[in-house]
């Protein structure tokens, strides 16, 4: 008897460092999937929504518009209102929102923050929440800007807080 708990001990451990292992991997794989909206820092390709803070700004088909650290494109979506995103689900991994809250030096006008369906925190400017577009593959693009998608039009943020000239439909709300 002795003998086989002796053998069935390392077997039991193996398989106790395996579950732990494999918990480990799981835990990982969620934690980063969770914090993929940061991309500050990072030339991933990527249009991730900014995490907390610096968004900057840059002259894109002749008006100057918001972007997040990476310089990707930010866009208001016009079914939003300025307490609630209408973007959920398969809207929000298509609009990935900006986590909030941020700021951008020099841009007059006001920041603040939503609580979305989620419970995360989704910055906003001058009312609008604020997005990015997963169809803008690199830095300075503006693919999403007058789409008509997901119930409604979006819009490239200018820091004047309207949309952008060239953009079919109104600037929203």
């Amino acid at each position: 008897m002795i003998r086989s708990l002796t053998r069935l001990n390392p077997l039991r451990m193996l398989l106790a460092l395996l579950a732990v292992a494999a918990a480990a991997a799981v835990l990982a794989a969620c934690s980063s999937s969770g914090t993929s909206s940061s991309s500050s820092g990072s030339s991933s390709g990527s249009p991730a929504a900014a995490a907390a803070g610096g968004l900057k700004t840059a002259t894109i088909g002749g008006a100057t518009v918001l972007t997040n650290a990476s310089g990707f494109t930010l866009y208001s979506f016009a079914p939003d209102t300025p307490t609630t995103s209408n973007c959920n689900g398969t809207c929000a991994q298509a609009w990935p929102p900006v986590k909030g809250p941020a700021t951008a030096s020099g841009v007059t006008g006001t920041f603040g923050t939503i609580k979305r369906s989620d419970g995360s925190v989704q910055a906003t400017f001058d009312g609008h929440p604020l997005y990015t577009f997963a169809g803008d593959t690199a830095a300075g693009q503006a693919k999403g800007n007058g789409l008509n998608v997901n119930g409604g039009l979006w819009h490239e943020i200018t820091t004047s807080g309207t949309a952008a000239a060239g953009s079919s439909g109104g600037g929203g709300y």
